[in-house]
């Protein structure tokens, strides 16, 4: 058995390699159709004019989806493991909200171009990088009880987060303060002779930074996962889908993927 069939490790897996395949499929479509420069563009840049548009769309819809179902069984996993400690549930349930309100600015990302509802993509991209940066950092005090050997590993990946989310945010205020122009919003080429494209390189290095240290954030989910499965648990109410009498006659517990949670 390949490492990737063992549980349900193919969960992060195909979050991360899709995403990550989602922004350099866009992103080499958009420069062969010379839509953006090759060096460094926002990710949000390679998927504003079609067909990259389309394919940045289609795609990320495809990581949300992924997304969520990766949050769910990290939030099942954390449920398994600490039965009745109130503390871990409360950070648990917080952590599962946190990341598919994560996902669901995704969703906005993928569906809200950035030249199309300019202020509808910047909340999509707050929900997604803000609170998925509080999703990491609860993730890792989580690990500090449950998981001791991965917390360094998930307390780097956080440190690494929230530096790209500070020099971005900084780097994109600075940018759009009106100091090197107005409507940079809608620039998709830069002369490096250009007033302000220092900063721009910045910012645009810092997002991808910090797309990067997300999908490193759910690598680390890879190894827990192999030893987690679903299964589905099927009661019939009748020998037929016409006879339903008022208890059940039989039971089916049928193991839907791989290994145990």
């Amino acid at each position: 058995m390949w490492w990737f069939q063992q549980g349900l490790c193919f969960l992060p897996s195909a979050l991360v390699v899709w995403s990550a395949a989602s922004f350099i499929f866009s992103y080499i479509t958009a420069v062969l159709l010379r839509h953006i420069d090759p060096l460094v563009p926002y990710i949000s840049d390679t998927g504003t004019i079609p067909p990259e548009r389309c394919l940045f769309g289609i795609m990320l819809n495809i990581s949300t989806f992924l997304g969520i179902a990766t949050v769910y069984v990290r939030y099942k996993q954390v449920y398994a493991l600490s039965p009745g400690e109130p503390k871990i549930a409360r950070l648990n349930k917080a952590g599962f909200t946190l990341g598919i309100i994560s996902c669901f600015g995704l969703c906005i990302i993928a569906n809200f171009q950035k030249y199309t509802l300019f202020y509808m993509h910047v909340v999509g991209a707050c929900l997604t990088f803000g609170i998925g940066a509080i999703y990491i950092l609860v993730q890792t005090i989580l690990s500090y009880t449950l998981q001791p050997k991965l917390f360094w590993i998930r307390v780097i990946v956080l440190l690494w987060c929230g530096s790209s989310i500070a020099s971005m945010f900084v780097s994109s205020v600075l940018l759009y303060s009106g100091l090197y122009g107005t409507d940079l919003v809608q620039k998709l080429h830069w002369n490096p002779q250009e007033k302000g494209y220092i900063v721009h390189i910045i910012s645009t290095i810092s997002e991808w930074s910090l797309a990067f240290s997300f999908l490193s954030f759910f690598l680390t989910y890879i190894r827990d996962f192999q030893k987690i499965s679903l299964r589905a648990d099927v009661s019939l109410s009748g020998h037929s889908v016409c006879n339903t009498p008022n208890s059940f006659v039989a039971d089916e517990h049928t193991l839907l993927i791989g290994g145990r949670l």
